[in-house]
């Protein structure tokens, strides 16, 4: 009787395990604004405007806005994946970005002219409409066309809002009202009836040629303008853990629109990741992605000291302050662009590793993804400057592609294990 007892358990716990529902969304590579604007030969005229504009914002003050996300510009958001919302579903293709915290997409009133103040056409100042604002160099096309856009009117379950909202980014903002709805996470059973989502009826003029039809935030809520709560935090109950796995691969410029990611929701990730690895450090802070790094180097390049960073999936590149990004670019052999906006190498280049310290534990990038492809014939290291208040460095895909991340909400932690695939 006890062994039939002990048999029974262990079939159920098998039985468990093999119903268990994993619920895994891909991610596609698409090309970057950044990618685009060089295509165009208008990059380094947008990095000029944008210099420009953070400048004037600072000396007005304007930084700290109310749904101000100053250092967020998405020219270098590389992976989206699925959100639908409604019933039936409506399908958009969004940036999933643990470095920000609202859902929105365009709407169907998106779009138009109208009048604009003449300052509106050489700064996004907060009076101005996004629509409005244009940036020196690039595309004066309209920003909301060629996406997906949301009618309520085709859902049975949308449910009325009508707050307004608005989020400053780096370059312009997205500005439009609330509603209320279905959000199903594409390629999954999860989902969420009551979600609130932005309906932008106005987008920044760089999101004009953008593959992507608006933004799904996974960071906290504590970021979140107007106090929505992210979609990741009403899905916890539907997930085994509360945390989810961000997995991505490196694709060349030609593989734009394949598959290069994925989120599994509520495991960890042991398709594509090296679970024995793993490897967990507390957050610094509920806000971003935010923990501690204590030291870096390239080559014969070396800085120790305790910085704070975030871990961001909407950021393609491994961002800090200027002067160890210049200490690893010059020990790695990288000459500054101003074109491109990056260090450029040899794409055959033998570079050496660069390597960060999380938790008293190196964490080594190495030139397969450190090296990315600017042109068809041009490399550059996956690194850029950046000057973004009490956080010191941005670990964008650069160290995501190298190391798959955890973001265990439940703990409170994030882990990084090495990515196999």
């Amino acid at each position: 009787q006890p062994e039939t007892m002990k048999l029974l358990l262990i079939l159920a716990v098998v039985v468990g395990v093999a119903l268990a529902d994993v619920h895994v969304s891909r991610m596609v590579r698409v090309k970057t604004g950044r990618e685009r604007m060089i295509e165009e030969g208008t990059f380094e005229k947008y990095q000029n405007w944008k210099n420009g504009q953070r400048a004037v914002k600072q000396l007005l003050g304007m930084d700290g806005a109310h749904g101000s996300q100053p250092e967020k510009d998405y020219q270098d958001a590389e992976y989206v994946g699925e959100i639908d919302l409604g019933t039936p579903a409506q399908k958009f293709w969004v940036v999933m970005d643990t470095g920000s915290s609202n859902l929105w997409v365009v709407d169907k009133t998106c779009g138009g002219g109208g009048s604009c103040n003449a300052l509106c056409n050489l700064y996004c100042f907060s009076f101005c409409p996004a629509k409005c604002c244009s940036m020196v160099g690039t595309t004066k096309a309209d920003p909301c066309a060629n996406k997906a856009q949301f009618d309520s009117s085709k859902s049975s379950t949308y449910v009325k809002n009508g707050q307004t909202f608005s989020i400053q980014y780096g370059t312009g903002s997205c500005d439009g009202f609330l509603g209320q709805d279905v959000a199903a996470v594409g390629g999954t059973t999860l989902s969420f009836s009551q979600q609130v989502f932005g309906q932008a009826t106005s987008l920044a003029a760089f999101f004009a040629g953008q593959p992507l039809d608006g933004i799904c935030g996974i960071g906290w809520p504590s970021i979140a303008v107007d106090h929505v709560t992210p979609l990741p935090q009403n899905l916890l109950s539907s997930l085994d853990s509360p945390l989810f796995t961000v997995w991505m691969t490196k694709l060349g410029l030609a593989n734009s629109g394949q598959i290069g990611g994925a989120i599994t929701w509520g495991a960890i990730d042991s398709t594509h990741c090296d679970a024995s690895s793993i490897a967990y450090v507390p957050l610094t802070s509920e806000t971003y992605w935010q923990f501690r790094m204590t030291g870096v180097s390239a080559g014969s390049y070396s800085k120790r000291e305790s910085w704070e960073v975030i871990s961001d999936t909407g950021t393609s590149l491994l961002a800090g302050p200027d002067a160890e990004i210049r200490g690893i670019a010059s020990a790695l052999g990288g000459t500054y662009n101003s074109q491109y906006g990056l260090y450029t190498v040899s794409c055959t280049a033998n570079v050496g590793n660069i390597v960060l310290t999380i938790g008293g534990k190196p964490y080594a990038i190495t030139k397969q993804n450190s090296i990315i492809q600017v042109t068809t014939s041009d490399c550059a290291l996956g690194i850029q400057n950046f000057g973004g208040g009490g956080i010191s460095w941005i670990l964008g895909d650069t160290f995501i592609r190298q190391y798959c991340n955890v973001y265990d909400i439940g703990n409170k932690q994030i882990g990084f294990m090495t990515a196999t695939q």
